[in-house]
């Protein structure tokens, strides 16, 4: 059985029916876990990561952002800090960061804190906010 997902971004507020999915995405992903652009996309079944990506840039601020990411592990470029303050409270695996690596920022251990969008039963939740 599914769990009706529903968000504070409803019809009320504007948004597009493909960003609500996105954000109701977000909202799912479990604390110490992220799901890349394209994993959102492949498991909505409906846009690709750059869609993925726009939906967060300009809607995301109200869910949990920092969980959903660039496919390398690299930090959000102008918010690294933040970001990194939430993945260190949640206790999202990291990689430590090279010498060579820009500013010396750690990035996420994508092979570790990646979430395959199903629960601990194995069934993924329902997305769909007009159910």
């Amino acid at each position: 059985m599914s769990e009706d997902v529903t968000t504070d971004h409803g019809p009320a507020d504007g948004l597009p029916e493909y960003a609500e999915r996105v954000l109701a995405v977000a909202e799912l992903i479990p604390p110490g876990r992220v799901m890349t652009y394209g994993d959102v996309a492949e498991w909505l079944g409906d846009g690709g990561p750059r869609q993925v990506g726009r939906v967060m840039a300009l809607y995301g601020g109200p869910v949990p952002w920092w969980r959903v990411v660039r496919a390398d592990g690299a930090l959000l470029p102008g918010h690294e800090l933040r970001a990194l303050d939430h993945y260190r409270d949640e206790g999202t695996p990291l990689r430590v960061a090279g010498r060579s690596a820009d500013g010396h920022l750690p990035r996420l251990d994508m092979r570790r804190a990646r979430w395959d969008g199903t629960g601990a039963d194995g069934a993924a939740p329902d997305v769909n906010p007009h159910t």
